[in-house]
């Protein structure tokens, strides 16, 4: 059985190291293909065999090591929502708890430590602190242990056990240390505290990351979750889940559409802006498309339901922002690897520092060895580097889908701002995608069963400008012809064979390489109409040209200021067009653009990214179409517009929800912004590592006396990452415009 790729959410998550053991102890099931499990936004990508392992399976293998796996697909974000809302206020609960029992323990062992029976009584306050608000860190570090995993819970678990015991030693037996002229410190007031600092971190951070996935719960808010629908002639209201394909719903004024359909009754004005960018209310009348989430405005209408739930509009770009923040940056995967390895090596840096301040330590030589060797576990918890990545990216694409940028994966975001060559198509890309015909010059003679045969053989092509021709010739006014040979020919026109004649519809490479002739009226027409932007088809048969159609696609307002814009960027902007060069130049003229190649076919097109790749260049490709494909895929960022062939927007890695060109030049500064946010977060937690780590070992000792204490390491440690989420979560009111 084939493969299948599926997100589910993960809980009990507490850090980056977390996340690599998931990952890890994911990848290592029987009938695993490959897997990625992303801490920012909670969510594991496995790709599996289902005929192997099941999601069942998968989730009791994560519950093996303390975490856990919602597999229940229909109501999978509420259950994480749920989860989310319970973890966070188990949080708040044991953040408000720990609280109050470690203040008092701080006050004391810092102020008052000579009161009578003060080290008992910080002990009994200690104990509810470490056996019941930190039992998670202990219970979830032994889990790791028995799969020889490490993570943020096995540093916290070591040092503040390790201080508790030494203190509780210290408490119950002072003597031993007495007998030796010693005097019995006790750091009870680091393990409380760390554990309070520690859990009011992770709180910050449970509330920080769920800000970053807004843009989904904006996008999935577009929904209504009730509907009116007609049922046996009656008008009655239905859960939103309910609803069947071929339901017949009603929508009043004001009210959202709940799923895509096509209208059977009235007309009205919707507004589309959340998925076409554009701000006029659109037209629909009887045979319309409406689409979920969009608003009614004025009418009622009644439409029939052709696709509902996960397999609406709407639904499908959730699904492509869900797997885009789901997927790595290859920066990601650089963190993952020096997280995973990055606690083992703190926790031999925390042995070696123990051993080398009970060697060089003096008088106070083991005191300090434990001081310091839980500071270093304390100070260099992981949070902040495996945090610095995925939340910008997090932020990064929600902040595109708001701008009707739908990033499909983390690579093409992070790749994006080194674009310097942009192509364009031209057909849909730059102008509107709607060509009509201006003119028709016939050949003198001409007979209708001659105009039938360029009407029928136009009617069975799906090229966009037969479409202009046939509605030209009048649709309606026609039978189409049966041929008995018909053949697209890629980049050229069309053949077709009736009763026994050959007949074709194309540009006029094809007319010269069937060696036809054309009457000089015909050439002087065509180069007329091609000075003024005007597509020329050529409708001829064995023997002579039949006709001549000139053919026009408005550009878009849009075109000429964003090319300005990319041009501004210091990108090179390509046109790549199969129409005749003459065409090409004039738009390109019109447009301001200085590199346009015309008569190109899919394969020269891609040829073409090709050339510019040798010559060291980051290309952009943006299409439309199912001749753009090719392309698409060959380009190092490929943009597919909105409203172009399915074709096109499965292979690109973007699509823009517009036919606005201004969102390119945003999804590239979008990339520059999240890429300087990544980079700004990697160096705060590595500077914020390389500083702590040596002071919390204690280097400044013996030259200023300054021992940091665990309970300012875990402070510290907390607000680093808190910074970390902070600094990304700027994305989301980041200036666009360049």
């Amino acid at each position: 059985m084939a493969s299948i790729t599926k997100i589910f959410p993960v809980t009990g998550m507490s850090c980056s190291a977390c996340a690599s053991s998931a990952e890890s102890i994911t990848k290592g099931q029987n009938g695993v293909l490959n897997a990625a499990v992303n801490f920012a936004d909670t969510s594991l990508r496995v790709e599996f065999k289902p005929d192997v392992i099941s999601p069942l399976q998968l989730k009791q293998a994560l519950q093996s090591i303390g975490y856990d796996l919602i597999i229940d697909e229909e109501n999978s974000e509420q259950l994480k929502e749920e989860a989310i809302e319970d973890n966070y206020n188990k949080l708040k609960s044991q953040v408000i708890w720990s609280s109050i029992f470690s203040f008092p323990i701080v006050v004391i062992g810092m102020f008052f430590m000579n009161l009578p029976y003060a080290n008992w009584v910080m002990m009994f306050l200690n104990i509810p602190v470490v056996f019941w608000f930190g039992k998670n860190f202990y219970i979830n570090a032994w889990k790791q242990a028995k799969h020889l995993n490490t993570n943020m819970d096995t540093l916290v678990a070591i040092s503040t056990g390790v201080a508790f015991l030494f203190s509780v030693f210290n408490t119950v037996y002072p003597q031993f240390w007495h007998n030796r002229g010693l005097h019995p410190h006790v750091y009870f007031e680091a393990s409380a505290a760390v554990i309070a600092f520690i859990s009011f971190g992770k709180l910050l951070e449970e509330r920080a990351k769920s800000n970053t996935s807004s843009a989904i719960k904006k996008l999935m808010g577009l929904q209504p979750k009730t509907v009116w629908v007609i049922q046996n002639n009656k008008e009655i209201e239905i859960p939103i889940d309910q609803v069947v394909i071929g339901n017949e719903i009603i929508v009043k004024p004001g009210e959202k559409i709940a799923v895509d359909g096509r209208v059977v009754s009235g007309s009205t004005y919707i507004d589309e802006s959340m998925i076409s960018g554009e701000p006029i209310a659109v037209l629909k009348e009887i045979g319309s498309e409406v689409f979920t989430g969009t608003i009614n405005q004025k009418g009622t209408i009644n439409f029939k339901a052709q696709k509902v739930e996960g397999d609406t509009l709407l639904a499908q770009i959730i699904k492509m922002v869900k797997e885009a923040q789901a997927s790595k940056a290859p920066v990601q995967k650089t963190v993952d690897k020096i997280s995973s390895i990055f606690v083992p090596t703190i926790l031999i840096v925390s042995v070696l520092t123990f051993i080398i301040w009970t060697l060089i330590g003096g008088e106070n030589a083991f005191t300090h060895a434990l001081l310091c060797s839980i500071t270093v576990l304390v100070i260099a918890c992981p949070c902040a580097l495996g945090l610095a990545t995925p939340t910008a990216i997090m932020v990064g694409i929600g902040r595109g889908a708001e701008n009707n940028i739908l990033i499909k994966d983390a690579e093409s975001l992070e790749l994006a701002f080194k674009t310097n060559a942009l192509i364009l198509d031209k057909t849909g890309t730059i102008t509107e995608g709607k060509p009509s015909v201006i003119e028709i010059k016939w050949k003198e003679g001409i007979t209708e069963i001659d105009k039938q045969i360029f009407y029928s053989i136009e009617a069975k092509s799906e090229h966009p400008l037969a479409q202009a021709v046939i509605q030209h010739l009048a649709f309606g006014k026609y039978e189409s012809l049966n041929f008995s040979h018909y053949k697209s020919i890629t980049g050229k026109g069309v053949e077709a064979v009736y009763e026994s004649l050959t007949y074709n519809t194309g540009n006029l490479l094809l007319v010269q390489e069937n060696k036809i002739s054309v009457s000089e009226d015909f050439l002087n027409l065509s180069e007329i109409w091609q000075n003024q932007a005007q597509t020329v088809i050529y409708f001829f048969n064995e023997t002579e040209v039949l006709a001549i159609a000139a053919i026009s696609d408005k550009i878009k307002e849009s075109s000429k200021q964003a090319i300005s814009n990319l041009q501004n960027m210091g990108i090179e902007v390509y046109m790549l067009t199969g129409d005749n060069y003459q065409t090409a130049e004039a738009v390109a003229n019109q447009i301001g653009l200085k590199h346009f190649k015309a008569e190109t076919l899919p394969s020269d097109k891609a040829n073409f990214i090709k050339e510019l790749q040798l010559q060291g260049k980051i290309v952009a490709m943006v299409g439309d179409g199912i001749n753009d494909s090719q392309a698409l895929a060959q380009a190092d960022v490929s943009i597919a517009m909105g409203k172009g062939s399915d074709i096109a927007m499965d292979v690109a890695k973007m699509t823009l929800i517009t036919s606005d060109l201004n969102v390119i030049p945003k999804a590239l500064v979008l990339s520059k912004k999240t890429i300087k946010t990544i980079r700004q977060n990697l160096f705060w937690a590595f500077i914020y590592n390389l500083i702590g780590i040596p002071i919390a070992a204690g280097v400044l000792y013996p030259f200023s006396g300054f021992l940091l204490n665990p309970m300012l390491a875990g402070a510290a440690m907390a607000l680093s990452s808190v910074s970390v989420v902070s600094n990304s979560l700027r994305l989301k009111f980041a200036n666009l415009k360049q």
